[in-house]
């Protein structure tokens, strides 16, 4: 069954636990989908895990709408939502309206995310009076990475919680109809969600979210770069390709592979009439 916006809307309804992944491209997209994720998360983190960057900065719209176009073509159920990247939406709303609109056009998105709390509640409500659904991030935005200081848990004050608090509250009511937690002490994650009418995601924000992400390579032990507290690795996909790899590098430098059973011939007689 087709994931959607009103499918976010029942799980917070009936508390049912919603799932998302990254991905990137057609393949790893369409593997998710049979497994039957809710949704596929097109993030800027691409910028680390598929392109090498140190952050999410200098990820564009091109990127976005490259990768984003090949997961919704492999995502036949997921709800895709891509991430808008770093000055795409924070310099105007026009801006904001304008690229979300790419998003869905050319990367073919079934939703957009945008980082920030109040700030950027104008963009919010433009894109979503748009018809186009919109996930908000709060806590660790990483597009903010310089501002914050590095990546640090948020909202452990008193006055970041607080601001935690109204900053979700205003994303809902600017028309936001998900909210995804980033490094937020779990309690707190779980007192917010309980405020809010729309379901949140957490990534590092615990238990008690209405559904969980993680990017995919760190779930299958794929990124060795660094990984986060937070991180379960379901699988170590990462050593079993390397050792894949090493496997046939040496039966290809052996000359195991390939075999005459992965070979095509050709009649001996047809090859006599070539000298």
């Amino acid at each position: 069954m087709k994931n959607t916006v009103l499918t976010f809307k029942k799980a917070k309804e009936d508390n049912t636990r919603l799932t998302m992944l990254t991905a990137y491209d057609y393949s790893t997209a369409r593997l998710m989908d049979e497994a039957g994720v809710n949704s596929i998360l097109v993030g800027d983190s691409l910028g680390n895990v598929m392109l090498g960057y140190e952050d999410t900065l200098s990820v564009t719209m091109e990127d976005m709408i490259h990768h984003g176009a090949a997961v919704s073509r492999g995502a036949k159920n997921a709800l895709v939502v891509i991430d808008m990247p770093f000055m795409s939406y924070q310099s105007s709303v026009y801006d904001a309206v304008c690229n979300a609109g790419r998003l869905m056009k050319e990367g073919r998105a079934g939703a957009v995310k945008l980082e920030g709390g109040r700030s950027i509640t104008p963009q919010i409500k433009a894109i979503t009076d748009c018809g186009i659904p919109v996930v908000a991030h709060l806590g660790l935005t990483p597009q903010s990475i310089n501002a914050l200081g590095g990546h640090k848990i948020q909202g452990r004050s008193e006055e970041a919680a607080k601001k935690l608090i109204e900053d979700a509250l205003a994303v809902e009511e600017a028309g936001a109809f998900a909210l995804v937690f980033e490094c937020v002490p779990s309690k707190l994650a779980s007192l917010i969600t309980e405020k809010l009418s729309i379901p949140t995601i957490g990534i590092g924000a615990g238990g008690g979210c209405n559904g969980q992400v993680l990017v995919y390579q760190d779930m299958l032990g794929m990124f060795s770069d660094y990984v986060p507290k937070f991180v379960k690795q379901f699988a170590n996909v990462g050593d079993m390709m390397k050792q894949a790899f090493k496997d046939y590098i040496d039966e290809v430098s052996s000359g195991v592979f390939p075999d005459e059973s992965r070979s095509y011939t050709i009649d001996d007689d047809i090859l006599e009439r070539l000298y």
